[in-house]
Parts: structure tokens; C-alpha cells; sequence
């Protein structure tokens, strides 16, 4: 089993993209990131809207507090020092160690309910120590689990993040459910999930736009280029 480990780890790091030395902004995170390859995941929407380098560590199964390698979510961005992080994280912690109910031991682990501690919280102090700016991207509410008690965790999750957020005018938070609507379909792929290329870039366009995302500097340089 050991022999077969070390290949896969190769295999998986192969599968994220390589960072480019003059990127200021780097993506990390799951698959609601990665998805849509390379050529139409967030980072390359970012790329499009704001017409420079983007990195991009982001890779599907990523874990916060588990997995390990690039499954890992510490670990993606443990290398990288950019003046922003843009990343998401804690869905996958979510639906491997709990159902759609007692969920509060997984969710104190990932933050706590006064969003101080936890690994979410850990790590983002650890970037913001390297200088980095952090936008912490939170959940849509998806399709599949829509008006079902699957939406309770990521309520509570969303809680604890804002908090966290508040208390550090370096770090921002981004709610999803803000421009995301559960019933326009367009925006979510084929298995009701993770977003389609136009879900992609409406989470790109939903950071772009915060005011406090490089102190709103690309907002005003872009203006009404924003598409």
C-alpha cells in the first residue's frame, strides 16, 4: 500500500497548477475552486477580469483539517507568501465526519462558534503573519440540498467565518449567497453542485467586486470593464 502511496502523491500534485513568480494573487481551496479546469475555474476568471497573473493551488477533496499534500489546504499555500490568498475550504471536512446533523464537533474544529480558534482560524493567521491579505471565499447554498437540513452546517459555518473576519480588517469574507441563487440552474453543473463556467466567474466577479479586495483598487481601475 505504501509503495502505491508516494505515486499518487505525485500524480495529485501534477494535477495543480504551477504558480507564476510575478502572481500577487493566489487561488487555494476545493473544488468549487478547481472546478471547470484550469482554463475556467475561479483563477482563470480572475485572471480574465483583472488582466493579470493569478496562481492557482486550488484542487477537488481538499480538506482544511485533514487530507494531506495538495489535499491538504494548509498545505497548498504553505509555500507561497502573495500579497493576497484567495481561498475556501471545509465542505469536504464536513461531509466525510458528519451528515447533515451533528455536525458541531467537526464544525469546532474547523472554527469556534466565536470564530477565534480552529484550523480555519489558524490558518489564516498563519498567512496573514507571511503579510498576506486573505479573502475567505463561503459557501452557495446548492440545488441538491436546498430547503433540506443539509443547509444547517453551512449556516453555522458562514456564523463563525464572519466573525473570524471581523475581527482582522486584512481578512475578507465573502458570502456566495449573496449573488448565488439556488434555483438558476445556469450557474451549477450538471450534478447540481459545484458551479458551472458561469458560476465560476460570478464567484470571480463576486470578489473582484468587494471594496475591500486590494482596498478596492481594482474595482476602481476596471470600472464598468467588469463584465
Amino acid at each position: 500500500m505504501r509503495k502505491l502511496f508516494l505515486p499518487l502523491l505525485l500524480l495529485l500534485a501534477a494535477c495543480v497548477a504551477e504558480v507564476p513568480r510575478n502572481a500577487r494573487i493566489i487561488v487555494a481551496g476545493d473544488s468549487v475552486m478547481a472546478w471547470n479546469g484550469g482554463s475556467r475555474n475561479v483563477a482563470a476568471q480572475l485572471q480574465r477580469i483583472l488582466g493579470e497573473p493569478v496562481g492557482d493551488v486550488s484542487l477537488s477533496l481538499a480538506q482544511v483539517d485533514g487530507g494531506i499534500g495538495p489535499l491538504n489546504i494548509p498545505q497548498q499555500i504553505n509555500a507561497h507568501a502573495p500579497e493576497w490568498v484567495v481561498l475556501n475550504g471545509g465542505a469536504n471536512d464536513l461531509s466525510r465526519n458528519c451528515g447533515c446533523s451533528d455536525c458541531a464537533p467537526v464544525l469546532d474544529r474547523l472554527v469556534s462558534p466565536d470564530g477565534s480558534s480552529g484550523a480555519i482560524p489558524e490558518l489564516v493567521t498563519s498567512l496573514r503573519a507571511k503579510g498576506s491579505k486573505v479573502v475567505w471565499v463561503d459557501y452557495y447554498t446548492a440545488p441538491r440540498y436546498a430547503g433540506t437540513t443539509c443547509e444547517a452546517p453551512y449556516q453555522a459555518l458562514e456564523m463563525r467565518l464572519s466573525r473570524m473576519a471581523a475581527g482582522d480588517e486584512g481578512v475578507t469574507l465573502v458570502d456566495l449567497d449573496q449573488s448565488f441563487r439556488s434555483d438558476d440552474l445556469s450557474l451549477f453543473a450538471n450534478d447540481r453542485i459545484h458551479p458551472s463556467t458561469k458560476g465560476s466567474a460570478l464567484i470571480a466577479q463576486s470578489i473582484v467586486n468587494r471594496p475591500d479586495f486590494a482596498g478596492g483598487y481594482f474595482v476602481q481601475r476596471l470600472g464598468d470593464h467588469i463584465e
